[in-house]
């Protein structure tokens, strides 16, 4: 081969590990995410869809021929009272199909389910969602328009990463689409009201909310020039505009500096959270709230935790249809053959269908067990300020879950407690360690924050600089750019807007 040749192509082989979700762990995922009232109408729903399925305890040949002894033996051997029968059951591969008793906590057979009434807004989501109407889209456009207004976080800005979302719809709706395919469903979610919904960071965010006014101000000239300096400020200076550089874009901009600052001002009047203006808007009603789970606290310092779930039925499988198919499988025809993979068709859905609640269940108190644990000392006292730093991956580690695990058990779930009803997030927070090592959370320093401006001066109210030096002389040693994070988690404008 001549020296100056080149080789054009290098054939390697690479072996690369790529795990896929069964049918049956991506219904445990749909499952486990949804809360109480949900999860009633999704077994309602199968109940109806597949024959199989009955709802009740499963009753013998034995039991039919004695009613007595049905009577004698109610809730006796088919329940399944502790983790390890629990994880026997889930690795039998035995034919013969067991009752399913849903229940995992002692409750009285007349006590009523624990429905409580809560004063909170309409839903943010709902709101969002039934402006899906009002554009064309495709039935899977649709799922996957809904997929993203139901991804959006609490300020309205969407801050998953893209693939996360494409890999998340594929998991839970079995729907698998393209970025592009994803993103061209984005752009119209971004046209919804109020106007930065569906940003996916701030600064997309304030330029949605300037384009949609360039919109608005076709034909005035003067407000459109006005327009195209706030979005230059936000396209090319964003840094410099969150750091209040002002002097610095002024001169790169070569803009007079009583321009400039008519520029500013309107760009303060932007709104960063667009989700958190659309909630206040919203009209107060009043909805019925079913905590997932209900922790008691004794006198004597006993914890007691079981699920919300006396509306969830019982359920097993069939017996006709068990019967029908052992009667069929006695038969050599093919037509036989065919009835039998139709019955057991069916048979196997069902019991793939219960054994998915009963792995839910178990997973669902797995996590809320590891939380009291870990949040003890709240669920003995009730008081807030015993609430320690904890992450989702405490939780997971605590509970030898996966952090994916734990994240959708905690995503839309309640708690009623002693103290009242919390949703499960409420017991997350970030932590932070003084100088003299005390372990404080998140809350904590966020509490501190608002108390200092609620005394303040209002004719002189505290700076961000202020409230960072304030925060350091009671022990906090943190950046101002961190502290005036905290003030607009609280809903704090920034000082000159409090005036």
């Amino acid at each position: 081969m001549p020296q100056n040749s080149k080789m054009t192509g290098v054939q390697t082989q690479t072996q690369v590990q790529v795990q896929k979700l069964s049918a049956q762990q991506i219904m445990v995922v749909k499952l486990l995410e949804l809360p109480t009232v949900e999860f009633e109408e999704r077994i309602h729903d199968e109940l109806i869809d597949n024959p199989a399925l009955e709802e009740g305890r499963e009753v013998s040949t034995d039991e039919h021929e004695e009613e007595q002894d049905y009577e004698e033996r109610e809730g006796g051997e088919d329940s399944l009272h502790d983790d390890q029968e629990m994880n026997d059951y889930l690795l039998n591969d035995d034919d013969e199909i067991p009752a399913y008793q849903l229940q995992t906590h002692n409750r009285s057979a007349g006590e009523q389910v624990r429905e409580i009434p809560f004063s909170d807004s309409t839903s943010f989501y709902e709101s969002v969602r039934a402006q899906i109407a009002e554009h064309y889209f495709t039935p899977q456009q649709k799922q996957i328009a809904e997929y993203l207004i139901g991804s959006l976080d609490d300020d309205g800005l969407l801050r998953k990463p893209m693939d996360g979302l494409m890999d998340d719809l594929f998991v839970y709706e079995g729907i698998e689409v393209t970025e592009e395919e994803m993103l061209e469903v984005l752009r119209v979610v971004q046209e919804f009201d109020p106007a930065g919904i569906g940003a996916r960071s701030l600064q997309e965010c304030l330029l949605i909310q300037i384009r949609r006014k360039k919109q608005q101000a076709r034909g005035n000239q003067e407000a459109l020039a006005l327009l195209q300096d706030e979005e230059t400020i936000i396209s090319k200076y964003f840094e410099e505009f969150t750091h209040k550089h002002k002097e610095k874009i002024q001169q790169r901009m070569g803009l007079e500096k009583d321009y400039f600052e008519r520029v500013f001002k309107e760009l303060t009047r932007l709104n960063p959270r667009p989700g958190a203006s659309l909630g206040e808007s919203i009209d107060k009603n009043f909805q019925q709230i079913v905590p997932d789970f209900i922790v008691e606290t004794g006198d004597n310092g006993d914890i007691t935790l079981s699920l919300n779930d006396k509306n969830v039925p019982e359920l097993h499988i069939s017996q006709e249809y068990k019967a029908l198919a052992e009667q069929q499988g006695k038969l050599k025809t093919q037509q036989s053959k065919d009835t039998v993979k139709y019955l057991r068709d069916y048979i196997d859905k069902a019991q793939n269908f219960i054994d998915a609640i009963r792995q839910r269940q178990q997973t669902l108190l797995t996590t809320m067990r590891a939380i009291i644990e870990l949040q003890r000392d709240f669920f003995l006292t009730g008081d807030e300020a015993q609430l320690h730093p904890m992450i989702l991956k405490d939780v997971a580690e605590h509970a030898k879950l996966d952090i994916s695990t734990v994240s959708r058990v905690s995503n839309s779930k309640y708690v009623q407690t002693n103290f009242g009803i919390f949703r499960l997030k409420h017991f997350f927070s970030d932590g932070y360690t003084t100088e003299d090592g005390t372990e404080l959370t998140t809350r904590q320093i966020l509490k501190v924050i608002q108390e200092a401006i609620d005394h303040e001066d209002k004719e002189h109210p505290l700076t961000d600089d202020e409230l960072t030096a304030l925060l350091g002389e009671k022990g906090f040693q943190l950046a101002r750019r961190t502290v005036a994070k905290y003030r607009q988690n609280l809903n704090i404008p920034v000082a000159r807007l409090r005036r």
